[in-house]
């Protein structure tokens, strides 16, 4: 069985700064990427940005340059630090994962429960 559960949400003014993290746990082989994804009220689920486990990085466009994205691989947790938040940023932030369980070599995706970021003053 494998987890994702997250943590680091919060109320926050606009400008302010958060950082949220998510936790992989179970019986995990291998994991290739970690992400983040957000959804509004009303509005469909989008990425954030993602990281493998090379480092590689993928962000929205409307994060660029606020969001960053880091991994510790060693103990399977990502972090999402956001600086000049907005109000559009609101929303609940989900935890992804692409990874293989132990004894599958089908890696499949994984999502934590969500936590709410609210920016407003």
């Amino acid at each position: 069985q494998v987890q994702l559960v997250e943590s680091g949400g919060g109320l926050v003014q606009p400008g302010g700064s958060l950082r949220l993290s998510c936790a992989a746990s179970g019986s995990i082989f291998s994991i290739y990427a970690m992400g983040w994804y957000r959804q509004a009220p009303g509005k469909q689920r989008e990425l954030v940005a993602t990281i493998t486990s090379g480092g590689i990085t993928n962000f929205a466009g409307s994060v660029k340059g606020r969001f960053t994205i880091s991994r510790d691989n060693a103990k399977n947790t990502v972090y999402l630090q956001m600086n000049s938040l907005k109000p559009e940023d609101t929303a609940v932030y989900y935890c992804n994962a692409y990874l293989s369980p132990t004894g599958s070599s089908r890696p499949s995706y994984y999502w934590g429960q969500g936590t709410q970021v609210t920016v407003s003053s």
